[in-house]
């Protein structure tokens, strides 16, 4: 039997769904923000796309910088930077997708979640999409500890940012967004809750 992480990686299965649904095509200019070790982009780099990914851990850029020269030496290096996502030096309206897989949960409070979401939507395209990842307290109200603001403490000891439906629903409008899906939450039993957040860019005539 074909091993499939040679194809795909260890991708984020939510994200693989939106591959099946044809929503990120190649071609695509995608950004792959908090990119960490490059998961997500194994099959991205192997199958056409223009792909562009920031993180602010020097070690996990260059790891990813190694892993696009193999399977796609024709993305130049600097697609590949040292820099947190609030703080990304991409044009505005540069990217068809928008990819922040388990990155914006490590928000520090409000003022530093507000500036990530606003950096990521700034550089997509009206019309492109942006897919989160991200913890939240829904399902598990009950069992986070509230440490400052959003900032909780969830039953597997971790500490994180949450959202909640609410807050996403008003960053959608706020934005002007539409969701693509429905939120979605998958509840690890008794250890976290992962929500799943996807949304399209409204073109001006849209709005």
């Amino acid at each position: 039997m074909r091993d499939l992480t040679e194809d795909f990686g260890e991708i984020d299965i939510y994200l693989f769904d939106q591959l099946l649904r044809g929503r990120i095509a190649p071609g695509m200019r995608v950004i792959d923000a908090g990119c960490g070790g490059g998961r997500n982009l194994v099959y991205l780099l192997k199958g056409g796309y223009d792909v562009a990914a920031c993180d602010r851990d020097p070690g996990a850029v260059e790891a990813v910088r190694a892993m696009a020269s193999r399977l796609a030496p024709q993305i130049p290096g600097g697609n590949f930077r040292v820099e947190s996502i609030e703080a990304m030096s991409f044009p505005d309206g540069c990217a068809d997708v928008v990819l922040a897989s388990a990155v914006l949960h490590f928000a520090s409070g409000d003022e530093q979640f507000q500036a990530m979401v606003e950096s990521l939507w700034r550089v997509l395209k009206p019309g492109g999409m942006l897919f989160a990842r991200l913890a939240s307290s829904i399902g598990i109200e009950t069992q986070v500890q509230r440490v400052h603001g959003r900032r909780h403490r969830l039953p597997d000891g971790s500490e994180r940012y949450l959202v909640d439906e609410r807050l996403l629903m008003d960053l959608t409008a706020r934005l002007g967004g539409e969701l693509l899906d429905p939120i979605k939450t998958t509840v690890v039993q008794d250890q976290r809750a992962m929500t799943t957040w996807v949304v399209r860019k409204l073109l001006k005539a849209d709005s």
